[in-house]
């Protein structure tokens, strides 16, 4: 890859399971539903994913670490973010930096957005400012906005790591 910089965008959305803890940025976060999914369904690193393999035009999430798979059942999304890490080295490129929106009626999410900053940038090797966290309403409209699930975006910027 001979680009300086690359951009990748990525999206994601889960439904409730009241069965589940609810696991954002790989941090839990009390609340009385968790997400459904194949692995921990941590809708925001899921969209961190998927905007890193975009931007290294890798395909998305389900192409490397498939729902169909028992390998990535319950799988913690913490140690899938590493191993997208592991291909950003790889290909020579290093995080510019991350944003990303969390889109959800309840929790609110502000007193824990700078852990899941923190967190976020612990994996992605690089400083907590380089790595935004917002979270929103959907207004009460959709899916979101009748309590249904938590649906989450985010680009990422990766630059060249050579050296030049």
């Amino acid at each position: 890859m001979s680009n300086k910089f690359r951009i990748g965008f990525g999206y994601d959305v889960h439904r409730f399971d009241s069965n589940r803890k609810l696991i954002l940025g790989g941090i839990e976060i009390p609340f009385d539903k968790g997400l459904l999914g194949h692995s921990d369904a941590d809708v925001l690193l899921h969209a961190i994913i998927d905007a890193i393999l975009g931007a290294l035009a890798l395909g998305d999430i389900g192409r490397h670490f498939p729902d169909s798979s028992e390998e990535f059942k319950n799988a913690d999304s913490k140690i899938l973010l590493q191993k997208v890490m592991k291909m950003v080295n790889e290909k020579k490129y290093k995080v510019g930096n991350v944003d990303a929106t969390v889109i959800l009626e309840k929790p609110k999410l502000s007193p824990f957005i700078d852990s899941i900053r923190m967190q976020i940038a612990k994996i992605l090797q690089v400083h907590i400012n380089s790595v935004s966290v917002k979270a929103t309403t959907s207004e009460k409209m959709g899916f979101v906005g009748r309590e249904e699930g938590i649906k989450a975006v985010a680009v990422a910027l990766l630059v060249d790591d050579t050296n030049d």
